[in-house]
């Protein structure tokens, strides 16, 4: 194996929406893995919006990414060669450790991975997206059947899983999405009514799909999408905040709903979360939804791009809705 690897650094800040400027391919050498270490070449690498908020120098609960550093993102590689007696040549790993052609690490980062499915699923329903989707419906939402759940951003990875889940708690689901041929796709996995938001007026499209109101709303969006389930939902509703992705590049703070009058006459349950606060529900998440996928339940797409210079193009995609799916950069 080749003694340098690529990797990708923050080069500097964005303000406002991101820029290929602000990233770099750096060449580093790889070391020979000491005791207790490994040597990992990863095949897939995560992209995820969330990573966006780490770009900002600001407290949050995860901290910054640092300057002139690789980012930290998920990724699926095989162990090449291992002084860890834990993992051996040949395994199926799991790390955080950064958007990087490959790493010498000691085993404590690394999750062995089992196989039987394809190994980015690890990265998308079977990994953090997954549990993101899994936990939250279950714990904030309380899907009862016959419920009403609309999702917005529900073309991407864990928009799409949440529909799907939906589905099989019987409830029935609205997706919102950008494109007609994302709609196409939620579809063709048994969700009931789909809201193009790019076309016509978004409030009157959502009442005609869910004529009676919404009983559970998953917001990965913000901004409209939200002030207008507020306007649709039923007393009770239990609405899980997930995501703003459309007020992530804003330079100066968005409007808030004007409709928030609501949450107290309608008795809404409104609540933000963090994967990791559902840590405890991860070994039923990966138990059923591992179940689910080899099952054919759940289905998913993936957007893939090639090679690790391309991923600052695959992180630009998502704020333009150019993805269907899981984002992925493929290094293999």
């Amino acid at each position: 194996m080749a003694k340098q690897a690529r990797e990708i650094r923050l080069k500097s800040r964005p303000v406002g929406m991101p820029e290929a400027a602000n990233f770099e391919v750096v060449t580093v050498e790889l070391k020979d893995p000491g005791p207790g270490e490994v040597l990992v070449r990863n095949g897939w690498m995560s992209v995820d919006p969330y990573m966006r908020g780490r770009m900002y120098d600001r407290p949050s609960y995860v901290p910054p990414f640092a300057l002139g550093e690789a980012l930290q993102g998920g990724a699926v590689g095989t162990v090449v060669k291992s002084n860890d007696p834990n993992f051996a040549a040949g395994d199926l790993v799991e790390s955080n450790l950064g958007w990087r052609e490959a790493f010498v690490s000691t085993g404590a980062p690394l999750t062995k991975l089992a196989g039987g499915v394809p190994p980015q699923a690890y990265l998308g329903v079977l990994g953090m997206p997954g549990m993101t989707a899994y936990t939250s419906f279950h714990r904030i939402g309380d899907p009862k059947p016959g419920n009403v759940v609309f999702v917005s951003g529900a073309g991407g990875a864990v928009g799409s899983t949440v529909c799907q889940i939906a589905k099989i708690r019987e409830c029935t689901v609205v997706a919102s999405a950008g494109s007609d041929e994302k709609l196409d796709w939620l579809k063709s996995v048994g969700v009931d009514e789909v809201v193009n938001y790019k076309k016509g007026n978004l409030l009157e499209n959502v009442r005609k799909a869910a004529p009676k109101g919404i009983d559970i709303y998953f917001d990965n969006v913000g901004g409209e999408h939200l002030e207008v389930a507020l306007e649709v939902a039923r007393p009770w509703a239990r609405f899980i905040e997930c995501g703003m992705i459309s007020v992530y590049n804003d330079k100066e703070p968005s409007p808030g709903p004007r409709n928030m009058p609501y949450i107290v006459g309608k008795r809404i349950k409104m609540q933000g979360f963090i994967v990791f606060d559902f840590i405890d529900m991860r070994e039923q998440f990966i138990t059923e939804m591992t179940q689910w996928v080899k099952d054919g339940r759940i289905k998913w797409q993936e957007t893939i791009e090639n090679g690790i210079e391309n991923a600052p193009k695959a992180f630009l995609t998502l704020f333009s809705g150019g993805n269907a799916g899981k984002m992925l950069v493929k290094l293999d």
